[in-house]
């Protein structure tokens, strides 16, 4: 590695670990926080016309997607969730309201039959975790490149939208050619489309 590559991901560590001991302080999501994001993404998730969405399960520090996906379940929506296979890529499951914690890296996930990579060509709609994103499109993941992996392996991509706090939407965040953009970011203050888009 360079001394440029390596300055450059001692910048990313260093953001990612000041944002998440912002996360940490700032503690669970608070209601109106999460009803804000929830009704953002639920108006993303109609603006698109979106049918099968691919979503997650968020931790206790990050925005709250609990609500969004009872709402997305409610309204007759597939979502998929993500799936941590050994070979740290990922596979996916349908939501049925039902989860376990992953034991090792302590990600939640769903009970359901895992379902192939392949299964995300009928998404209409991804939403992702982040840590901060930019409004040029760049993302901050949590450092192990799942989602980055899963959207470079695509051949047609659909919506890519990350979602964080508002004080984790910046102008750019350090990102490297692996790093995959975003087509928008989500907020509880709002829908952010990038201008990637």
């Amino acid at each position: 590695m360079s001394d440029d590559e390596s300055a450059f991901e001692d910048a990313k560590r260093a953001l990612r670990r000041r944002l998440r001991t912002q996360r940490a302080a700032r503690g669970a999501d608070a209601p109106e926080r999460s009803a804000s994001l929830t009704a953002n993404l639920q108006r993303l998730t109609e603006s698109l016309g979106a049918r099968t969405i691919s979503a997650y399960l968020s931790l206790p520090d990050e925005p709250d997607t609990r609500a969004f996906l009872r709402w997305a379940d409610g309204a007759g929506i597939r979502v998929l969730l993500p799936v941590i296979r050994p070979d740290g890529l990922l596979d996916w499951a349908q939501h049925d309201g039902t989860e376990t914690v992953e034991a090792t890296l302590g990600v939640p996930q769903p009970t359901t039959e895992a379902l192939p990579p392949t299964v995300l060509d009928e998404v209409d709609l991804m939403l992702i975790p982040a840590t901060a994103a930019g409004r040029d499109g760049s993302r901050l993941g949590g450092g192990r490149g799942f989602f980055d992996k899963t959207i470079a392996a695509m051949a047609e991509c659909p919506p890519v939208y990350a979602v964080v706090h508002d004080d984790e939407l910046f102008d750019s965040v350090p990102h490297a050619a692996y790093d995959q953009p975003v087509d928008g970011v989500v907020t509880p203050s709002g829908i952010h489309t990038t201008s990637r888009s």
